[in-house]
């Protein structure tokens, strides 16, 4: 899975502008299922019936990665900016990124102040992120205009992807891992179902939006019905040694069964399933209780009468940074766990609340 994730992170697609995400995806799911669209939202929505009859069951991540937007150049080639998605303004400055243009992808930085500066400037200051600017190397702004930068134009980080410390760590640091490691899950769970028989129908949705407000969730679960949903999704790890941390959560302790989040209450049903399921074929997991992370979960969970939903979380820390760090451990457990959760459905399968 380290190749396919790798890949994946390498594609550019913050949120609202997942074009180049929602290409790949269906090419490459387009062989593994039975039938496959993209809605116009964006959403990549793929069908898999199995071999004998049971439930219809949504599998989800979400391709959108947080990024910017060209809000404005000045005159002295330097380009302000606007926010995609949650960002932390203390961690943007001097970082690569990359912008997307019509005729391909350009590198900038976030511009900070020299060091040589430091001792005049206020210490304890975090500038805002409408305060700072990207540096593409221009000196005015028709440098700018040359270079096929234009109001609009979408940014990410500058991907990177690559083994922490060494490979004989297991952890990996890159950007971009929300969610595409969860998206990485849903290819290879599909990929590995190629191979087996399972009961019922697979609906896959890869969204988009989602860290603007879980909005094509909201929109592709509309049109779906569905006995049973499983969201995929990363989450932040509390086992670092700031003082709010309360060691809850551990990256390379296994996936994480949600059991709530600000945005679900995962159905006990569900949940106590997942669990079952872990226990049984020894996968390691934790359970998760974290009020400051949403996921589509929440959004599929509230579409039509109601889907009986749960979430399977990748321990993440630095999340939302260029430097996003998980432990393949878990991200496998995380496959397994929902390929075992998919073949252990059986035509009476349900997920009633009593």
């Amino acid at each position: 899975m380290y190749e396919l994730l790798k890949t994946l992170t390498s594609l550019h697609g913050p949120c609202g502008y997942e074009q180049p995400v929602s290409k790949w995806v269906k090419e490459q799911v387009m062989e593994l299922v039975d039938s496959i669209e993209v809605d116009p939202l964006g959403n990549v929505i793929a069908r898999k019936m199995g071999a004998k009859k049971g439930p219809k069951t949504i599998i989800t991540a979400h391709m959108d990665e947080i990024g910017f937007i060209v809000k404005k150049v000045e005159e002295n080639g330097l380009i302000r900016f606007e926010k995609l998605g949650g960002h932390d303004d203390r961690i943007l400055l001097a970082q690569k990124v990359q912008i997307r243009t019509e005729t391909g992808l350009i590198t900038g930085v976030i511009g900070t102040i020299s060091a040589h500066y430091a001792k005049f400037d206020d210490a304890g200051k975090v500038r805002n992120h409408r305060q700072l600017y990207i540096d593409v190397g221009a000196s005015s702004k028709e440098d700018v205009e040359r270079l096929g930068i234009d109001i609009g134009n979408p940014i990410t980080w500058a991907p990177s992807m690559e083994y922490l410390g060494n490979e004989t760590t297991g952890r990996i640091v890159g950007k971009g891992f929300d969610d595409r490691a969860g998206v990485a899950v849903l290819i290879q769970t599909l990929r590995e179902l190629s191979e087996l028989e399972f009961s019922g129908e697979i609906i896959c949705i890869f969204t988009v939006q989602e860290e603007v407000g879980l909005r094509g969730a909201k929109v592709a679960s509309e049109n779906v019905e569905a006995d049973v949903a499983i969201a995929i999704d990363t989450t932040a790890v509390s086992d670092t040694l700031e003082e709010m941390m309360d060691k809850s959560l551990f990256l390379g302790a296994g996936t994480g069964v949600k059991i709530m989040d600000f945005s679900l209450i995962v159905h006990p049903t569900v949940k106590d399933s997942l669990l079952v399921i872990s226990k049984e074929k020894n996968i390691p997991f934790q359970h998760e209780i974290f009020p400051g992370i949403g996921t589509d979960g929440g959004a599929v969970s509230l579409a039509n009468k109601g889907i009986p939903t749960g979430v399977l979380s990748i321990p993440s820390r630095y999340a939302h940074s260029p430097v996003e760090v998980i432990d393949m451990k878990d991200l496998i457990a995380t496959k397994d766990l929902l390929k075992e959760f998919i073949l252990s459905l059986e035509e009476q399968t349900n997920f009633r609340f009593i």
